[in-house]
């Protein structure tokens, strides 16, 4: 199996992209050049082609005598690229020395014309003598025309092909220096302390790099309150624990040393509702680093209110019914609410619980459920007809392993901590306050 390769950094792309864009438009530029230089070039050509015409024609055929001929012979000393032909009635009465005995093109023609004459191309004009039937053709190799494009073309490319160098030169320093306040950041990032959770510096640092700067800074503080969080969840956690097990340890030697059967059950019974705390305590614990560690909830299927509530009474029946205390439940069709079951039953049971255990015994909980109808969104609402609590107190809800004290019961202080992660995780509002019908704590739950 071939192993992955390597990306090329981002100075080395930027290289890249830019000295090919430049190369793609000085292609450009030089393909344009050739063109316009090629038409310019042909243009001015033909022009001295037809001047030359014009000079031939001004003189009479029937004066110019052998040294005339001659002379008018000897202009392709100066230019030697430019041939010309006179013809009078089918016979070649003058030429330059470059000339070929046969015609340029057709001698019935005028203006001008591109040909092929003895294995070479020509760009020829034609046209009447200053006598009758006088023909002129003047006619110059289209290779030497090349030729001059050529050398025009590049007398304009060469500064720019020499330039090309420099260019890269510059765009590679000017490239360097962009990139290195991101070197800059990869070196601070990389001599970090594993355990350091200090912001970066901001100062120096360009706009369009600045959002990722910000963005890990705000890891690193999210990262370091979560630190925080754990490390005082878990000083809370074993100080919570250690309180049930040294119960436990306690009974567990007073049923070593009990003298008759009735203290040595006591002590084991006591030792059994210990357990079932620190039980109940670690469920509760283990609830809250699930709800911690949740990914998005967004794709979760909504369960039925109504379906649950009937489960989660049921299940809590006897405890309640061992106090004499009555849970009624009102709830109209079926309301779906935005949580897995799990975490639903989760919810409810933790505020059921809480209900019964603060309320006295004969009391009544009562559990309302109704659906969204006329901008009234859903909503779930737990009474129970306990002390309830003080507005200092219901500020305090959530808090971890908060308890209200003086109340007689029993527990960890984790429930109202788990409530309200389910809320936050799945945008679920909670109210509490007073319960005007039964006079203990009212909590609503709406989305």
């Amino acid at each position: 199996m071939m192993a992955d390769r390597t990306p090329r950094s981002l100075q080395t792309r930027l290289l890249l992209a830019v000295l090919g864009l430049v190369l793609l438009a000085w292609g450009a530029a030089a393909f344009l050049t050739w063109h316009e230089a090629k038409d310019e070039v042909g243009d001015l050509l033909d022009a001295h082609l037809a001047q030359t015409a014009a000079l031939l024609r001004l003189q009479p055929h029937d004066t110019l005598d052998e040294e005339q001929i001659n002379e008018a012979s000897d202009l392709d000393k100066h230019q030697h690229q430019v041939v010309f032909q006179l013809w009078h009635e089918g016979q070649l009465l003058a030429r330059s020395k470059n000339a070929p005995d046969m015609p340029l093109t057709d001698r019935t023609r005028r203006g001008f014309a591109d040909s092929q004459v003895a294995g070479q191309a020509w760009r020829v004009f034609v046209t009447p003598g200053h006598e009758r039937d006088v023909r002129i053709l003047v006619g110059e190799r289209q290779s030497a025309r090349q030729s001059i494009v050529l050398a025009s073309v590049t007398g304009m490319l060469k500064p720019m092909a020499w330039a090309l160098p420099l260019l890269a030169l510059g765009i590679w320093w000017v490239v360097r220096g962009l990139v290195r306040p991101l070197r800059r950041l990869g070196n601070a990032v990389a001599a970090r302390q594993p355990q350091s959770l200090a912001p970066l510096p901001t100062g120096g640092v360009p706009p369009e790099v600045l959002p990722l700067v910000q963005a890990l800074n705000t890891l690193f503080e999210r990262m370091a309150a979560l630190l925080a969080a754990e490390q005082q969840f878990t000083a809370d956690a074993a100080h919570e624990l250690r309180t049930p097990i040294a119960g436990i340890r306690m009974q567990a030697q007073v049923a070593q040393g009990a003298s008759d059967n009735a203290e040595r059950q006591a002590a084991l019974a006591a030792t059994v509702q210990g357990c079932d705390r620190a039980t109940r305590l670690v469920e509760q614990l283990l609830q809250l680093a699930r709800l911690d560690a949740a990914a998005d909830p967004a794709h979760t299927a909504p369960t039925d209110l109504a379906h649950v509530t009937r489960t989660v009474v049921a299940d809590l029946q006897s405890v309640a019914q061992a106090r004499g205390q009555q849970v009624g439940l009102e709830a109209t069709g079926t309301v779906a609410i935005p949580l897995a079951e799990p975490l639903a039953q989760v919810l409810l049971r933790n505020l059921l619980d809480n209900a019964l255990r603060y309320s006295p015994d004969g009391a009544q909980v009562q559990v309302h459920i109704t659906s969204a109808s006329a901008g009234i969104p859903a909503r779930l609402c737990v009474e129970d007809g306990g002390p309830g609590l003080t507005n200092g107190e219901m500020a305090r809800l959530g808090e971890r392993f908060f308890r209200v004290l003086g109340t007689g019961q029993s527990g960890s202080g984790l429930g109202w901590s788990i409530v309200r992660r389910i809320a936050r995780l799945h945008n679920l509002r909670l109210q509490v306050d007073r319960s005007p019908a039964l006079g203990g704590l009212r909590v609503q739950v709406s989305w």
